[in-house]
């Protein structure tokens, strides 16, 4: 696997309950890649992603995710590639008893911080990164939607990982939101981290280019950032 290269996947499948989804996957992602992954609902999306952060095993292939051979990782191996990847959901997924403060310590505490001063100072140094330094004692539904996905984007630069994993992060979203989210997922990039992102919007391929795999037919296509402009019906089709 050359140097910059953070995901390399090789003839993977991915199954879902003894379920075959996808086959014959390959596809390699640079470190500072911004990539799109699209295609219907059920088509493997996430799926693709749960392989890649070890949620789901690998079957059948070769796959190298942040230095990590997935096919001979050991399952107390398992936390050390996480750290490497930080993984933004659609729902958040936020503790909603504790503030926002405490969401992210508890993160770190789960990964293996100890030093109470260098947990201090990166959590300063996330909240800043998401615009959020004042809203540290706030409670999830106290901010807004668009404020909670910044704090899951947050969360997920904790450990200062390779690889940013991002499904439907502005899917419940409004357009001026999402906006903002991807411009931030865009400037994350521009630091050296790989970003693959899971979405249904393609608008935003205009705004911020990258290259698009698409899922589809149980195959994994690797995609012009050019194909879907001006195909309007099988925008609406997808969504």
């Amino acid at each position: 696997m050359p140097l910059d290269t953070i995901i390399d996947l090789d003839k993977i499948a991915v199954f879902q309950k003894n379920q075959l989804i996808l086959s014959q996957v390959s596809l390699q992602i640079e470190r500072g890649e911004f990539c799109y992954l699209i295609g219907r609902t059920g088509s493997g999306k996430s799926s693709l992603m749960k392989i890649l952060y070890a949620d789901l095993p690998m079957v059948e292939g070769e796959a190298r995710v942040a230095g990590f051979n997935l096919h001979e990782l050991k399952e107390k191996q398992i936390p050390f590639l996480r750290r490497k990847i930080g993984i933004v959901f659609q729902d958040f997924q936020l503790l909603n008893d504790r503030s926002i403060k405490e969401n992210l310590l508890f993160v770190m505490r789960a990964t293996g911080w100890r030093d109470k001063i260098a947990m201090e100072e990166r959590l300063e140094d996330v909240l800043e990164k998401v615009s959020l330094q004042t809203k540290s004692f706030k409670m999830p539904h106290q901010l807004s939607g668009g404020e909670q996905q910044r704090v899951v984007i947050a969360r997920a630069l904790i450990n200062d990982p390779d690889i940013i994993l991002a499904d439907e992060p502005t899917g419940n979203l409004d357009p001026e939101t999402s906006l903002g989210i991807m411009e931030l997922l865009r400037e994350i990039s521009k630091t050296g981290r790989a970003i693959l992102m899971a979405t249904h919007d393609y608008t935003l391929f205009q705004k911020f280019p990258g290259r698009i795999f698409r899922c589809e037919a149980g195959k994994v296509v690797d995609l012009n950032p050019d194909y879907y402009q001006n195909k309007e019906e099988e925008v609406k089709e997808e969504k």
